[in-house]
């Protein structure tokens, strides 16, 4: 599986962290939330937490304190579609390919929910022929970038003879502002910090193409998953008052990275590579306490997250869609050829990783 093109979106509207501080302290839930809440807020605005900004889908930071379940369903409604057909957009232009090319569609998402899928609506605005195969992921949360990839390679592979899949569209697309839920609980109040809006894109094609992203060629080679439901409760989604609640734990760091690492050794091991002859990390970020971590534990030089700390400082933690991200940044900066890896974990607890090729 190659990838043909590459695709990112995100709201017009960028707030830095110093105009979050000030939107929450001007806001009625200053005061609904005690001394403590208070102190985390600032302490997370206002120290080098490795974000500068964040892309929200609001005109107004004030809009984001108007949490209730109809709100934040019609926020997710009004921006989930559009971002994510944008993103596509730009990859299908990136592939050289027009929409009539696509045998399916592949949509993640873990910030809100429709019935019909928000697949139907990428079909509908970018003209997909209608017999399409479509598929909606969710409950797969900052991971679910590698299980879409993944699923589409799988589509690719098993698709042969007359009317066979010859390209595949994965979009990743979250709508964070959309998901917001304040209360005294540390996490909760971290999490709020962390997020922002944005979706990614990627057209998936069994034969690579000239005119791909920089003209390079970029090869799935292989891939693993790690999933320890038992490490569930670090990290998830809960519902409660009709809306969806953040947990998120002081585990995750060290959680993010010890799978990840297992992940990687799993994957080089079966290659005859070890992390040395890897030319580029395309890595989810998750916060700044995470990507220390994973630089400890893989044991590499400072800097060898560049791209992934560089997106996480200019739009925050997007979620699903953060990879895609990195992997457009390091191709804009002419990133070294040879092996790059991929990989994305989350709520699950769940890791996976991908060897590619990128010539």
């Amino acid at each position: 599986m190659y990838f043909r093109g590459l695709g990112t979106a995100t709201p017009p509207s960028r707030y830095t962290k110093a105009e979050c501080l000030d939107a929450f302290q001007r806001s009625e839930w200053f005061a609904r939330l005690d001394t403590r809440s208070h102190l985390i807020a600032r302490t997370v605005l206002q120290r080098d937490n490795g974000i500068e900004a964040r892309r929200l889908a609001l005109d107004t930071l004030d809009e984001v304190f108007t949490i209730d379940p109809d709100t934040l369903d019609r926020r997710f409604l009004a921006n989930a579609p559009a971002l994510a057909t944008q993103a596509a957009t730009r990859a299908l232009e990136s592939a050289g390919l027009d929409a009539s090319e696509i045998g399916a569609v592949v949509v993640s998402t873990c910030t809100g929910y429709v019935c019909p899928g928000l697949s139907g609506y990428v079909i509908e605005r970018l003209g997909l022929r209608a017999d399409v195969q479509a598929y909606d992921l969710v409950g797969q949360g900052c991971a679910a970038a590698l299980p879409n990839l993944q699923l589409g390679r799988s589509l690719l592979a098993a698709s042969t003879g007359p009317g066979s899949i010859e390209h595949v569209l994965s979009v990743c697309v979250e709508v964070s502002s959309a998901a917001m839920y304040l209360d005294n609980d540390p996490g909760v109040l971290i999490s709020a910090c962390l997020f922002g809006d944005g979706a990614g894109a990627a057209v998936l094609s069994r034969q690579p193409h000239a005119s791909s992203d920089a003209g390079r060629r970029i090869e799935w080679k292989d891939g693993a998953s790690l999933i320890e439901p038992a490490q569930r409760k670090a990290l998830m989604f809960e519902q409660r008052d009709g809306m969806l609640r953040n947990i998120l734990t002081r585990e995750v760091p060290a959680l993010a990275a010890q799978y990840a690492l297992r992940v990687l050794e799993t994957v080089l091991g079966r290659a005859g590579l070890n992390s040395g002859n890897i030319a580029a990390w395309i890595m989810h970020a998750g916060g700044r306490d995470v990507l220390l971590a994973l630089e400890k534990r893989f044991e590499l030089d400072h800097g060898a997250f560049r791209y992934s700390a560089a997106m996480l400082r200019e739009y925050g933690n997007l979620s699903s869609a953060f990879v895609y991200f990195v992997l457009e940044a390091a191709l804009a900066d002419d990133a070294p050829g040879g092996w790059w890896w991929l990989s994305s974990f989350g709520a699950g607890f769940s890791c996976h990783g991908a060897l590619l090729r990128v010539d």
